[in-house]
């Protein structure tokens, strides 16, 4: 029988390595031919490592030029042509908006991801109607479209971009519990209590909260440490510059750790982690460091809350409000050791029950059946 073949495509490659690695397993051992088309970067390799095949496709993936995204449709036009995938996989804007409409033209069946909502929905303007009215047409032949909280879902469903039909959720993009598990706490000098914000240096991030936070914070607990982990992204609308990084790293309030593959030995090492994020898909973050059995921070926004249980596995607070954050990360460091492992512990449970990333693959493999067989 002939293999059949998955077309994942998304705006950057290390997200496949990083996020989807579980699924394109799981595909390949259902029997499918993966290919991942995306930008190129230093991850192409990595991905053929995977055992799945890797395509480049030029994408301005944070551009709003109407010809781009011309030009961007018909890179995908031709590329499907080529390649006539069984179905088309779609993730993140561009490719979930363009590669849908080329794959439906060509009569491919498409299955997306909304993996949150990005810029454009939490800080309304002209590019949130246009963005509606894409999706709309993008996402209107689509077999399945996966969100990852209720309340993206309601959105997309009130502003009739999908249809009750379509729709179903994930838990995320899963954790990986085997690599992500709780360790031993690591030994170090009486240097304070840690916290550390993993994710993209952007103002929607909640960064500047989080540093606001860190000030306040400072003046009950002194010796606090307060670290950043993740890409400087100098392209997105919201990035923060890096010389105000800079700035704050040269004022001691907080300590920059750049980026890496491996969160691991920084999560073991943070005695707590914070995510003042204003609005999320289903933040990995939290995910993994819940994972590894860590007490968790976050504001009380979409995706934060359906991650975090106040006063179960962590604390939620107002989003936007640095004295709110300050507020949850002192009561944080002022609890009992044996109280804050006890939010670890509930924490990891929680993503035993309900986040396995294997969960994830089984939701893909039966859209996938569906949509290759025609079934509703």
């Amino acid at each position: 029988m002939e293999q059949k073949v998955v077309l994942i495509s998304i705006n950057a490659a290390w997200n496949v390595f990083n996020f989807r690695k579980a699924l394109v397993a799981a595909l390949r051992e259902q029997g499918y031919r993966v290919l991942v088309a995306a930008p190129p970067d230093e991850y192409c390799e990595r991905i053929e490592a995977m055992g799945a095949g890797f395509i480049p496709i030029a994408m301005d993936s944070k551009g709003v030029s109407p010809f781009q995204d011309l030009r961007l449709l018909g890179r995908y036009l031709q590329l499907l042509r080529q390649v006539r995938p069984d179905i088309f996989l779609g993730y993140t804007a561009k490719p979930n908006i363009y590669g849908s409409l080329a794959a439906a033209m060509l009569g491919i069946p498409v299955i997306n991801n909304i993996a949150g909502l990005g810029t454009a929905f939490i800080r309304q303007n002209w590019l949130t109607g246009v963005l509606t009215r894409l999706y709309r047409l993008a996402l209107h032949r689509s077999a399945t479209v996966f969100f990852q909280n209720p309340e993206d879902r309601d959105l997309f469903l009130s502003e009739r971009m999908v249809r009750p039909e379509q729709v179903r959720l994930l838990p995320g993009s899963g954790v990986d519990l085997a690599h992500f598990s709780p360790s031993e706490d690591v030994a170090r000098s009486n240097d304070g209590f840690r916290f550390l914000l993993m994710g993209r240096v952007l103002w929607d991030k909640g960064v500047g909260e989080y540093v606001e936070a860190a000030r306040i914070v400072r003046r009950v607990l002194p010796e606090a440490r307060f670290q950043m982990l993740g890409f400087a992204d100098s392209e997105n609308r919201t990035a923060v510059p890096r010389a105000v990084v800079e700035g704050w790293v040269s004022e001691g309030i907080v300590e920059y750790l750049g980026q890496c593959d491996d969160v691991r030995r920084f999560v073991a090492a943070a005695d707590c982690i914070v995510l003042p994020s204003y609005r999320e898909g289903l933040p990995k973050s939290l995910l993994e460091a819940a994972a590894m059995a860590k007490p968790l921070i976050a504001t009380d926004v979409p995706g934060c809350r359906h991650v975090v249980e106040h006063g179960k596995n962590g604390f939620l607070c107002a989003v936007r409000d640095a004295q709110a954050l300050s507020d949850a990360m002192i009561r944080m460091a002022q609890l009992s050791s044996d109280e804050r492992r006890a939010l670890g512990t509930a924490g990891r449970q929680r993503m035993e029950s309900e986040f396995d990333e294997s969960l994830v693959a089984q939701h893909y493999l039966a859209a996938i059946e569906d949509a290759i067989t025609g079934n509703p």
